[in-house]
């Protein structure tokens, strides 16, 4: 396989380390395209975890290998086909009339003014949404939103009684990492900008917090 574009893809191996979000995702969902079986390189568990679910989601089997230099994820599409694959991401997202009703939250707090009355306002809100309707279907959580998604969240428990009604919780990847706080997820799917742009663009409404 010829190297292309200037990327680091050669020999049926994709070298995605040093690679920003989501670029990770878009040069595999690229080379998906082309090719059925081949290697893709990261050098951080969010991209291990987002280009696993893009691979797994567009029918590949995902063999995970942690060498000393990366981590090497060994791809293989099984017989299903693009088309199908891609007419089921779209059934995906659209659960009722106009779309979904998408919750983007940027902060671990609401509003400005008092950092204390924010915490206070996060945390009744959350509990709500447990209680009205319609509840939103996905929630994403970018910037200091990834917070509420810790084991040390006052709303982690909010948060995961709403999953188990069905809302998809969708948490920042590149955000957590920049807060260190990886490891410290308790709730939600480690996503990428690619994923949250797209669900942004295709939902009903977006309301933003």
């Amino acid at each position: 396989m010829k190297k292309h574009n200037g990327d680091k893809t050669l020999n049926k191996i994709l070298d995605a380390r040093g690679w920003a979000c989501p670029k990770p995702v878009l040069e595999t969902k690229k080379m998906l395209q082309n090719t059925n079986e081949f290697t893709v390189i990261v050098d951080n568990k969010a991209a291990r975890e987002n280009v696993s679910r893009l691979a797994v989601k567009s029918g590949c089997e995902v063999e995970v290998e942690e060498k000393g230099d990366g981590i090497y994820l060994h791809l293989k599409k099984e017989s299903e086909s693009i088309e199908t694959e891609q007419d089921n991401e779209v059934e995906e997202y659209i659960s009722c009339e106009n779309g979904n009703i998408v919750l983007f939250i940027a902060s671990d707090k609401v509003g400005s003014g008092s950092d204390e009355l924010g915490g206070i306002l996060i945390r009744a809100f959350m509990h709500t949404f447990l209680e009205v309707n319609p509840k939103p279907n996905i929630i994403i959580l970018l910037n200091g939103g990834v917070k509420l998604a810790t084991k040390d969240s006052p709303v982690q428990e909010d948060l995961k009684n709403l999953s188990r009604t069905g809302v998809k919780i969708l948490v920042c990847g590149t955000c957590l990492n920049y807060f260190q706080l990886m490891n410290e997820v308790a709730v939600g799917e480690v996503s990428n900008a690619y994923t949250i742009a797209e669900t942004l663009l295709q939902a009903g409404k977006v309301v933003k917090f």
